[in-house]
């Protein structure tokens, strides 16, 4: 049995009929950039969210930078955040000429709080923790020390959609807060996608002015802007999707539960939850000491398997201008030899999942 560490032909198949009629729709409209079915996606995903405004851009990595040039953050502003991420997080900061600087993380994958105040300089403008793996950073913490410090904080909330911390949804906290639809996410499109959410209709005017060159009126640029529009065709989609979120967060849970009770193998350090969370499990990272041996088991028999990340972003040849040096972000670090990311999809049958529980409790290194 080959089991896929990710299949997205298995949902394309499952949800064909409602995808079609969506992209029907939109032909038929004439309307493809803009419309009427990214004004309801936005509205539906905010609600769902619990925010006030939503503005759909072109990706997640759009709706950082957007989110960031909206609080005024530009060259020689410092933004706070982790480098154990997807580039693109650290990517969007740099494109506004801001510099990254990391605190390390903890147990849970995610901004250490305890770590944020001493990285905190004069020139610290955001506090950008990332909703890492499907759950939540401490954003009750992480708000009150942004206040504390006058600072503004935009939530990465790429992996973590519909997680929650107590009774708030991932991306209701911050000033803003980014989403991407990219096809693996959660809710996934079928193509680039992303979303910026806020409580504040100052920030939501001017992002909507910024995905689009800058401007409010046709033709008249009020800021500087760029081109960075959620199409129409992707915003029925999403909507067509939206509606089974929970009931696919809830499947990837229940797989969750299945490895979390019944992998037993001693080899294998399983994640932790944090207390009052709901982790909706984008994925499932476990940590080994001995990877490349458990790889070699993996691939004998035929299950997938993803690295999320393998290389920490202070370490990567792009950004040694900034200074870091192994030995930095000491969890960091550790973790990114240690971790590797098991299938988990809401598609995966009950049987691939034994198997896959199965293999992992054979595994013994030699």
């Amino acid at each position: 049995m080959i089991i896929p560490f990710f299949d997205a032909t298995r949902l394309v198949k499952k949800t064909e009929a409602e995808t079609n009629a969506a992209i029907k729709r939109v032909l038929n409209s004439g309307k493809f950039v803009l419309d009427e079915e990214v004004n309801k996606f936005e509205k539906e995903f905010s609600s769902y969210i619990g925010t006030t405004h939503g503005i759909g851009v072109n990706s997640g990595t759009d709706a950082i930078k957007i989110a960031l040039k909206t609080l005024g953050v530009g060259t020689g502003d410092e933004v706070i955040t982790v480098s154990n991420t997807a580039t693109p997080t650290i990517s969007a900061i740099r494109e506004l000429g801001a510099t990254p600087v990391f605190v390390d993380t903890d147990e849970y994958f995610l901004m250490d709080v305890r770590k944020i105040e001493a990285a905190i300089t004069r020139k610290a403008k955001v506090l950008l923790p990332v909703h890492l793996y499907g759950q939540t950073a401490d954003m009750v913490e992480i708000m009150k020390i942004a206040n504390k410090h006058s600072l503004k904080v935009v939530e990465d909330c790429a992996q973590a959609t519909g997680s929650k911390a107590g009774d708030k949804k991932a991306g209701s906290f911050g000033d803003l807060s980014c989403f991407s639809f990219y096809p693996t996410k959660n809710l996934g499109a079928y193509g680039d996608g992303g979303m910026i959410l806020t409580n504040s209709k100052e920030y939501a005017t001017t992002c909507r002015q910024l995905r689009v060159y800058g401007m409010q009126e046709t033709y008249f640029a009020n800021i500087e802007g760029f081109n960075s529009r959620l199409d129409e065709i992707q915003a029925a989609i999403l909507r067509t999707k939206l509606p089974t979120l929970d009931s696919n967060n809830e499947r990837r849970a229940f797989i969750a539960h299945q490895y979390l009770s019944k992998i037993d193998n001693p080899e294998i350090e399983l994640p932790k939850i944090r207390n009052g969370n709901l982790h909706v499990f984008h994925l499932f990272v476990v940590k080994i000491s001995k990877r490349e041996s458990f790889i070699d088991h993996l691939k004998k028999n035929s299950i997938g398997f993803g690295i999320h990340y393998p290389f920490p972003v202070h370490l990567q040849k792009a950004y040694e201008f900034l200074g870091y040096k192994n030995g930095s972000l000491l969890n960091t670090e550790n973790d990114s030899e240690k971790i590797i990311s098991l299938p988990i999809f809401p598609e995966l049958t009950d049987k691939e999942i034994e198997s896959v529980i199965e293999i992992i409790n054979k595994f013994k290194f030699k």
